[in-house]
């Protein structure tokens, strides 16, 4: 049986139609993906960074030195992020997802060169005999770091930034007697407050 010219014609113009259509809205679906925001960002692992910072606290007034109580907290560091990268990773596949995604890698391209100046001013200071200005400058540069991060995550991250810098600039104003305990109070207490923010109301 032969098919009509105008048979042809309506099956030549429709399907383009919808090969555009299906087009369309993977182009759709992709852009909303893309200007989502990162929403991994784990509450339960902020708390477990906390409870190490707090840990690091306690330890760190046992050194007798400045530099000895600074290489407490920098040892407690890569445990935080071992925790904090765990819980993350945990929950992105309870959340299904992409820890590959755009908007993933968008958070932490933000939130990471803050933190390599971190590690470099911290050699840099502490080789100059100038651990004094250590503690406030994690604060200041870990908060900035959250701030860029969180403008592609949910918005308490880049509050709780705002928090770490604004310790940062009392610490940096206060006698270096008390760094330890604005230490603790950022890298143990806004992180478990935060955590326990961001643990009940965004997924974990």
């Amino acid at each position: 049986m032969s098919i009509s010219p105008l048979a042809k014609d309506i099956d030549a113009t429709t399907t383009p139609l919808h090969s555009r259509a299906e087009q369309n809205l993977h182009y759709i679906r992709e852009t909303m993906r893309s200007a989502g925001t990162f929403t991994s960002v784990p509450g339960k692992g902020g708390i477990a960074m906390g409870i190490v910072g707090g840990i690091a606290a306690l330890v760190a007034p046992r050194m007798e030195t400045p530099v000895g109580m600074l290489t407490v907290w920098i040892a407690s560091a890569p445990i935080a992020a071992l925790l904090g990268g765990a819980f993350m990773v945990a929950k992105a596949r309870r959340m299904e997802t992409a820890l590959a995604g755009i908007v993933a890698r968008r958070f932490f391209t933000g939130f990471a060169p803050p933190l390599v100046v971190a590690a470099v001013l911290t050699w840099l200071l502490l080789a100059q005999g100038a651990s004094d200005i250590v503690p406030s400058m994690w604060l200041m540069l870990y908060g900035a770091a959250a701030i860029s991060g969180g403008a592609f995550s949910v918005r308490l991250v880049a509050v709780m930034g705002i928090c770490f810098v604004a310790l940062g600039v009392v610490g940096a104003l206060t006698p270096a007697a008390w760094a330890n305990a604005w230490l603790s109070a950022g890298f143990g207490g806004l992180h478990i407050v935060f955590g326990s923010i961001i643990a009940r109301y965004h997924g974990g």
